[in-house]
């Protein structure tokens, strides 16, 4: 689960960059639309896989709402991603 979590989170965070960038005037506003869809997506499978990671992973509330506020600060999804596979390491030795 915490794989899917770390993939989600980096996609997540890039999308909400493109959303940026549309925004600047860097991308055309043509595909404002399909990409605020998608983010919407991602963003919604984002809170759902942090909230049961940070459940089975035994994270605290704390934990779960920086990773909540994370999502919705830019670039702050590289943090995260930081964070996981630390995390994702801990579960490989642990199981090892």
């Amino acid at each position: 689960m915490l794989k899917y979590f770390r993939i989600i989170s980096v996609v997540e965070g890039l999308s909400f960059l493109a959303i940026l960038c549309v925004t600047l005037g860097v991308i055309s506003r043509e595909f404002v639309s399909y990409l605020g869809m998608f983010h919407g997506v991602l963003f919604m499978l984002y809170i759902a896989l942090s909230f049961v990671v940070a459940k089975k992973e035994g994270w605290s509330f704390l934990s779960w709402i920086a990773l909540f506020l994370a999502s919705i600060v830019p670039f702050a999804f590289i943090i995260v991603e930081l964070f996981l596979r630390k995390e994702s390491t801990k579960q490989a030795l642990s199981v090892a």
